[in-house]
């Protein structure tokens, strides 16, 4: 089956990277699990912005120092500039972003900023934008949207690649699609860690089959652990409780009630000194105590903790609740260039499976729906300028994935020795 442009994952990435390829354009989205079974959907605490001029160096810095300096420059100046043109593409789209009652923007703060520069819709962010992506790009007459559909390979030559081979996730039936340009939007790898508050779904498969054939991956050991995740006994993906909890006033505390940390500091440092204590605690958790915001504030921003939390059996207005970290975000994965470009050509890798490097070792909070959004669209705009043209060459590809899982974990592993 021929297409000009096959999008492997319909979150925000492979849903913005639809949008603005050109609309004469056949383009087939396929994603493993249902259409909202992306992390996208889960993002809680918002998106940044650079507010002006006047905020520009601070936010910079900011995140380079969160990605402890590790971060691209020149990604990190492009994803920044190029925020304030992402968020009214947003708006356009009917994103509701929260506003006060002149109509202006508000804005949160979370941990690792100086400034609150983080806009937001209650708790549930992700879902407020992705969903409206989503309805859009149903509504083009050029994309098809493929379900329940696991990518098992790329398909080519051996030098470029001329699109995927997938399979059906209810007939078992594999299907060649073929492209002159292929995008992999797969997501992490969160599906690899017994606690992680991503769809079990994500276990690095794109980063599995770029290791098949060659094409560099970077920085795989950069793996975000989130602070606070609901503690839980139940199997399954965590529940997060999102920074901007902490960023409104919420704090952490030991078991005997003390505050034992600075909550607003790299979620990695938070992290860290959450672990100390539970290890003096002996303890399989802290808790975090959300009643310094106020019962107002906490009803009208965050609906869903509160939700979930009732149906785990705590009161957040009446006491602190149980948290514990996890796997949340990678910073590494599929190298790419400033355009969203892989190694190989015709095929390009956004949002949390590629690295541009925009991040460095350490992400700060609420950038990764502005990185996906932004490089996705360069991903598109550099396919719209090449040829659309289907060369006539014989390709191959792999049916077995049982390996996705070792091969990635084992990669992860290598890495981290070496940096040891």
């Amino acid at each position: 089956m021929n297409y000009d442009v096959v999008i492997v994952g319909a979150g925000v990435g492979g849903l913005f990277t639809a949008m603005h390829l050109p609309a004469d354009y056949k383009i087939l989205i396929l994603s493993k699990e249902g259409l909202r079974s992306s992390d996208s959907f889960l993002a809680q605490g918002g998106i940044c912005m650079l507010r002006g001029d006047f905020d520009y160096e601070e936010y910079f810095e900011d995140t380079m120092r969160a990605g402890h300096y590790e971060n691209d420059r020149t990604s990190v100046d492009t994803m920044l500039r190029a925020s304030q043109e992402i968020i009214s593409e947003l708006v356009e789209c009917g994103v509701r972003f929260t506003r006060d009652e002149k109509g202006n923007f508000v804005f949160t703060r979370e941990g690792a900023h100086r400034s609150p520069r983080i806009l937001y819709h209650e708790d549930c962010t992700g879902k407020e934008i992705t969903s409206h992506l989503l309805r859009k790009v149903k509504r083009m007459g050029n994309v098809t949207l493929l379900p329940h559909t696991t990518m098992v390979d790329i398909l080519t030559d051996g030098k470029e690649c001329y699109g995927v081979a997938a399979r059906d996730n209810k007939t078992g039936k594999i299907t060649c699609y073929r492209a002159p340009h292929t995008v992999l939007a797969t997501g992490g790898i969160g599906g690899l860690f017994r606690h992680s508050t991503n769809f079990r779904c994500l276990t690095g498969d794109s980063l599995a089959i770029c290791l098949r054939h060659g094409i560099p991956l970077k920085h795989v050991d950069y793996i975000q652990i989130h602070p606070t995740t609901l503690y839980s006994k139940k199997r399954g993906r965590r529940f997060l409780i999102s920074e901007s909890v902490r960023g409104e006033g919420a704090i952490l505390i030991d078991k005997a009630g003390n505050r034992f940390t600075d909550e607003l500091r790299p979620r990695d440092v938070v992290t860290q000194a959450i672990r100390e204590q539970m290890k003096k605690d002996d303890m399989p958790y802290v808790r975090l105590d959300m009643r310094p915001i106020g019962r107002e504030e906490i009803q009208s921003h965050f609906p869903t903790i509160v939700k979930k939390c009732e149906e785990e059996g705590y009161n957040v207005f009446e006491e602190p609740i149980p948290v514990v970290p996890a796997q949340h975000y990678f910073m590494g994965g599929i190298a790419v260039d400033r355009d969203s470009m892989t190694a190989m050509p015709r095929l390009y890798a956004v949002g949390e499976t590629s690295c541009n490097g925009v991040h460095g070792r350490n992400r700060l909070a609420s950038n990764s729906l502005l990185e996906s959004l932004v490089f996705a669209k360069k991903a598109a705009l550099k396919i719209g300028r090449e040829s659309k043209e289907l060369p006539d060459v014989s390709c191959s590809y792999e049916r077995d994935t049982e390996q996705f899982k070792k091969i990635v974990l084992e990669e992860i592993e290598k890495e981290r020795q070496r940096h040891e």
